[in-house]
């Protein structure tokens, strides 16, 4: 069977909580499953701040709500023009959504 690719969108401080635990869960799970924690909104100010080695490689930030809040992410995290348009063309290429 082929791995889980699941996008887990977290829009905010508290949904950004239950992403990581959710995504620490599924990988529990299914050791071979793609998870990607996409944060934007007033979430990414939250995002910037976390250390836990575990959770930063899944993470992809919203350069947009970056911009918006005057925010810059730490090198190494990854970071797309827009957490809308990237949502959407991961969905085309058959990720499933889960919204935290």
């Amino acid at each position: 069977m082929a791995p889980i690719k699941l996008l887990i969108h977290a829009p905010t401080a508290e949904a950004l909580k239950r992403a990581q635990n959710n995504a620490r869960n599924l990988l529990k799970l299914e050791g071979d499953a793609v998870v990607e924690i996409v944060v934007n909104g007033p979430a990414v100010a939250a995002a910037i701040d976390i250390k836990d080695e575990t959770v930063l490689p899944l993470l992809v930030l919203c350069r947009n709500s970056l911009n918006g809040q005057q925010l810059s992410a730490p090198e190494g995290l990854r970071v797309v023009p827009a957490a809308v348009q990237y949502l959407a063309r991961q969905q085309a290429q058959g990720w499933a959504y889960m919204r935290a």
